[in-house]
């Protein structure tokens, strides 16, 4: 059987599949900045981003942030996400930011997860950590912030 939708709706089917191609995945760097040793859930979020279609770097535990940074460029990520457990949040987050700042890589989004008081979130914020997610938070959540928040064509 052949389907005649006219010349309209087969211009703008095919319009429609170029969008999907040019699309590029989103790159994301997931890294565990300082003496944190703990990363199980740094890597169910980088597992979880990865099988949501987005190109993933984890770069291991105990990263400077300067470390961070440079790979964050070197990489060409949209996004890096830290993770911390061992409360030192308040003081590397942001040095990640301000080296990325320092290098002219600020249209890079950077979240955070861990345990992070929610009275220290402000603050982060404030410092340019874009989110915070807290224990219990979903990948879903997570992959759909970054979807939101990063453009792809």
């Amino acid at each position: 059987m052949i389907w005649d939708f006219g010349r309209y709706a087969l211009c703008s089917l095919r319009f429609a599949n170029l969008e999907v191609f040019m699309a590029r995945k989103i790159r994301v760097l997931i890294a565990k900045p300082g003496l944190d040793g703990h990363d199980r859930g740094a890597k169910v979020i980088a597992r979880a981003l990865r099988d949501a279609g987005m190109e993933v770097i984890y770069t291991g535990i105990r990263q400077t942030p300067e470390q961070i940074a440079s790979a964050a460029i070197q990489e060409d990520v949209d996004v890096v996400g830290l993770s911390s457990l061992s409360g030192a949040h308040n003081n590397l987050f942001p040095k990640v930011v301000q080296i990325l700042k320092e290098k002219k890589a600020e249209d890079i989004l950077v979240f955070g997860g861990g345990i992070i008081p929610v009275e220290d979130i402000p603050a982060l914020k404030k410092a340019g950590i874009r989110e915070i997610f807290q224990p219990g938070a979903s990948t879903e959540d997570i992959i759909q912030y970054i979807r939101e928040n990063v453009k792809t064509t």
